[in-house]
């Protein structure tokens, strides 16, 4: 197998996607960012200093899906029929559970828009609850479902 981003001299270039099929695609993605319990409980209880931590980090989720192709170089843009980032407070962690969810009708995966969508909602609860807690970890960031395609689905 090889990747599909370098041409026969090693060189980056984008994928010429124009003969693939328009079909309906779809990715999910997870990931999470575990914090200290004080954290946990000042976000649960809505006492953060800048707001609804989890209503904003949706919001950039799904902003974070709609900007991916200017921020990953050989993304394409694409036309992005659906968002949806859902955020869970996992006590277990303690942190916050994120899960992407990206479609559209087009000729490449959205699996990049998903994968982003997690990463921008983690590091907004990041930006939002650093004052508290500078040693949040975030991770466990992956696609878990890809359909759609030639390559056919995918699932974690």
């Amino acid at each position: 197998m090889s990747l599909t981003h370098f041409d026969q001299k090693g060189d980056a270039h984008m994928v010429d996607v124009s003969e693939k099929a328009v079909t309906a695609r779809i990715a999910v993605a997870e990931g999470h960012i575990k914090m200290a319990q004080e954290t946990f409980d000042v976000i649960s209880e809505g006492r953060a200093k800048k707001g609804d931590v989890l209503s904003v980090a949706r919001l950039a989720g799904i902003m974070g899906a709609k900007k991916t192709a200017e921020l990953i170089p050989l993304c394409h843009p694409l036309p992005i029929t659906k968002v949806a980032v859902e955020l869970t407070l996992d006590p277990d962690l303690p942190g916050v559970r994120v899960e992407g969810t990206v479609k559209t009708t087009g000729q490449t995966g959205v699996e990049m828009e998903a994968l982003t969508a997690v990463s921008t909602a983690c590091l907004t609860v990041y930006d939002m609850a650093k004052a508290v807690d500078k040693a949040m970890e975030i991770g466990g960031i992956r696609v878990l479902l890809k359909d759609g395609g030639k390559s056919g689905r995918y699932e974690a």
